[in-house]
């Protein structure tokens, strides 16, 4: 069987979806050809659009930024994790990664397939299941120190605030508070994942993994691309993610 390639990234558009509070994606001409002789576009977006990588910048000073990591640690085998028909803000624990962590070895990449990429550009994508500090810590302690996931973060992401009132009404009808894995934005698994030895990245914003899912269980190889842009100093950057599947 010929091996496949396999788009992992959002498309990149003015006004998409952006973690709250992070600045607003924008796609404008600058030059044209009409006027310059050539098509050029000015871009604004910050550091975390659409699908990217975090670096352990991102949530700690004296961690490395983008530029200090290896070029392996955004590449490798995947094993990919089956989360799919969770509740909303349900918690990821590490009985429910444990199958996928016992495939995993030095330098395999844990993809996270929530199937949350359905409520991409929806006030539901907010819900998506998270992380436990505990499933964080078990990552690790397998080796792993690439992660990806199919939604917007690998923490609980918080409530929109009063000026959301629509937003959040939407929201509470979908959770379930036994469901909450933390009660405030603490970052806490990013901390673990990002902290680990070496340096640990997160890919967030992932597509649908399930073809990868499904070469998984075929027995086909599947390797993972997820090389940013190089930004100096950066916290993060967008990547334009690819799976190979063998």
């Amino acid at each position: 069987m010929a091996a496949t390639l396999v788009d992992l990234t959002h498309q990149v558009t003015t006004a998409m979806p952006v973690y709250p509070g992070d600045p607003a994606v924008l796609l404008e001409p600058a030059l044209t050809t009409a006027t310059a002789g050539v098509n050029v576009l000015a871009l604004h977006l910050g550091s975390q659009s659409g699908t990217h990588v975090d670096a352990p910048y991102h949530v700690d000073v004296t961690w490395p930024t983008l530029d200090g990591l290896p070029l392996e640690r955004f590449t490798g085998p995947a094993v990919v994790a089956d989360l799919r028909g969770l509740e909303p803000r349900a918690a990821v624990t590490p009985e429910l990664l444990a199958p996928a962590l016992e495939r995993c070895g030095e330098g395999s990449v844990l993809l996270l397939t929530t199937g949350w990429v359905r409520h991409w550009g929806t006030e539901a994508y907010l819900a998506h299941p998270a992380l436990t500090p505990a499933a964080a810590e078990a990552i690790v302690a397998a080796g792993v120190r690439t992660i990806g996931v199919d939604a917007l973060s690998v923490d609980p992401t918080p409530d929109p605030g009063p000026g959301d009132p629509a937003v959040a009404a939407l929201l509470a009808d979908l959770t379930d508070e036994h469901d909450q894995p933390a009660e405030e934005p603490t970052l806490a698994a990013h901390r673990v994942l990002l902290g680990a030895s070496g340096g640990g990245v997160i890919a967030e914003n992932l597509t649908d993994l399930r073809p990868l899912l499904e070469a998984q269980e075929a027995g086909r190889p599947v390797e993972v691309s997820l090389f940013p842009l190089r930004l100096v100093a950066a916290d993060g950057a967008p990547v334009r993610a690819v799976a190979r599947l063998g």
